[in-house]
């Protein structure tokens, strides 16, 4: 996990250093579809795997659960930030 995120941060590096230029600022579109093939190829993956399909009733609960919990979690630490570090005080005068 941390070499993927190393190696994130690295492109990131990378591509601030080099960021004018020409061709590297074409590379979002071609990244666009880069990643909808691989998310096909992963779909692909998951449903030739028997152990995943027998289970996705419990998995598929499981997902939702923990995404819904992870959403429901930004929601409110972006609201807590919000209100206390962005929202004007009201003055009573």
């Amino acid at each position: 996990m941390f070499i993927i995120i190393g190696i994130m941060f690295g492109g990131i590096g990378i591509g601030y250093l080099f960021r004018k230029i020409a061709f590297l600022q074409k590379l979002n579109a071609s990244i666009s579809y880069t990643i909808y093939l691989l998310l096909f190829l992963l779909g692909i993956s998951v449903g030739t795997n028997e152990t995943i399909m027998n289970n996705l009733g419990t998995l598929g609960l499981e997902a939702f659960l923990i995404a819904l919990a992870g959403t429901l979690g930004s929601v409110v630490a972006a609201w807590v930030v919000y209100r206390f570090f962005f929202k004007r005080k009201e003055s009573n005068i």
